[in-house]
């Protein structure tokens, strides 16, 4: 009967909704927790940090937490690759090809801006990719490592086309170790005091940098 089958029909699409319904509130909870857990991992660092006090700030039962993560690595693991994946794209942007055709001064705003705001806003992501020590998240931050490293020496290699490899690489070494020394105080300090270490390590990294740019190069 026509009836029956419309009533079949709109069972069918009852069915159908109610996983996608569930799957819906099961990613609703699987952000919530790793958002509680970045903010647990900021305060305490990861050594610290328990399930317990994970699954409090999340607002939820320990039992809830485990039914979508069975230890602390994993959500650390979870959460490490949602901000490294963030973290790749961002350095994307700040590497634009047409950042190349900036005078350095613009070129330093351009890069440093987004990596320096992507930190600050993302704190967990220092506090995990330094101090968690989990096999995974320290690969894939190496291979992070790895690759601004290569955008780096490519940026130098456009300003100082007849410097040396060895000394290429040299430099973006010492640039990625000023940056990382300079983040530990930009990210201890907020407002204007924060603003003034990235600036200072604007004009350190300039200072650094510029007479590379303008001296003679030997092949």
């Amino acid at each position: 009967m026509p009836g029956t089958s419309k009533g079949k029909a709109a069972e069918t699409g009852e069915n159908a909704t109610a996983p996608r319904r569930r799957q819906a509130r099961g990613e609703r909870r699987i952000s919530q927790l790793l958002a509680a857990a970045a903010g647990v991992f900021c305060r305490t660092g990861y050594a610290a940090a328990s399930t317990n006090a994970i699954a409090r700030e999340a607002g939820v039962s320990p039992g809830t937490l485990y039914q979508f993560f069975p230890n602390k690595e994993a959500i650390a693991v979870e959460l490490g690759g949602h901000l490294l994946q963030r973290a790749h794209e961002m350095h994307g942007q700040a590497f634009l090809p047409e950042n190349l055709a900036r005078p350095l001064p613009e070129l330093l705003d351009a890069v440093l801006d987004p990596v320096i705001a992507f930190n600050c806003e993302n704190p967990a992501f220092w506090a995990l990719m330094h101090g968690s020590g989990i096999p995974g998240i320290a690969q894939e931050h190496e291979e992070l490592h790895s690759s601004l490293l290569t955008r780096v020496e490519g940026v130098l290699r456009t300003f100082c086309p007849e410097a040396a490899p060895a000394e290429l690489t040299r430099t973006a070494n010492m640039i990625l170790g000023i940056f990382k020394s300079s983040l530990d105080l930009i990210l201890a300090h907020e407002g204007a005091e924060r603003a003034a270490y990235i600036a200072e390590l604007k004009t350190v990294l300039l200072r650094y940098v510029e007479p590379m740019v303008t001296a003679p190069h030997s092949p």
